[in-house]
């Protein structure tokens, strides 16, 4: 299981892309163009909604309006790895 580190900001850039920024100091951007958005994430395929993301301190991670929310610890595996278009 990997550990837990916390997002401590988000900032949506265009289209569907996101910087991130955790508390060890790792930060990158993800690229989340072409997601096949479904159920509770459905509403994100509108770049408008899904620039609507917050961060959620008590959570550590970023949450949108819906309650839709993507784990910390799966953030940061794909910033650091590399994943969905992470740039560092």
């Amino acid at each position: 299981m990997s550990e837990i580190v916390h997002v401590i900001a988000v900032e949506p850039r265009a289209g569907h892309r996101l910087h991130l920024r955790f508390e060890d100091g790792v930060e990158g951007e993800l690229d989340f163009t072409g997601e096949p958005w479904q159920g509770v994430f459905a509403p994100l395929a509108d770049a408008a909604y899904f620039a609507r993301v917050e961060l959620d301190a008590e959570l550590g991670t970023i949450v949108w309006p819906n309650g839709a929310d993507i784990a910390p610890e799966t953030l940061h595996h794909w910033v650091s790895e590399g994943v969905k278009g992470a740039a560092a």
